[in-house]
């Protein structure tokens, strides 16, 4: 191998260690939201006082939902056509600073974005349900269900 092959072989090698630190960011890297299990929200909210933010869909919202949730939807969907001021980026205002929110959708995704757009309006106290009311389904806790 001469000078220069080993040359470019070492700068290659840097270059590939440098991309290979920046690239693997720890799990639970500062997001500025934490996501929780099931379990853990449904301790904070029998010991603490939450704002409890739902971001489904109004149809989702009535066919079940966690008590006390309060019905802000991220986005349209399943064919529902709200308008822009009905979703949750017009209506943030309407999710109380200040106080501790709890998030959730049917499997989390979206309480995600909901969650960082929150962190991002100066939001700081924000939780994630991790799983959604899937998982808060599955593990047993109850819904009300019905309009």
């Amino acid at each position: 191998m001469n000078k220069q092959n080993l040359t470019y072989l070492i700068l290659f090698s840097v270059i590939l260690i440098v991309v290979l630190i920046f690239a693997s960011k720890p799990e639970n890297s500062p997001s500025g939201f934490e996501t929780v299990s099931v379990d853990e929200a449904r301790e904070m909210l029998e010991k603490d006082d939450f704002f409890l933010l739902d971001v489904r869909t109004p149809v989702e919202f009535n066919e079940s939902h966690i008590e006390g949730a309060v019905l802000i939807p991220l986005v349209n969907g399943y064919g529902l056509n709200l308008g822009p001021d009905k979703l949750l980026e017009a209506r943030i205002n309407e999710v109380p600073k200040g106080e501790k929110i709890l998030v959730y959708c049917r499997t989390g995704r979206r309480s995600a974005v909901a969650s960082q757009m929150l962190e991002d309006a100066g939001y700081t106290d924000v939780c994630n349900i991790g799983g959604g009311i899937n998982e808060w389904i599955a593990a047993g806790y109850p819904v009300v269900t019905g309009s």
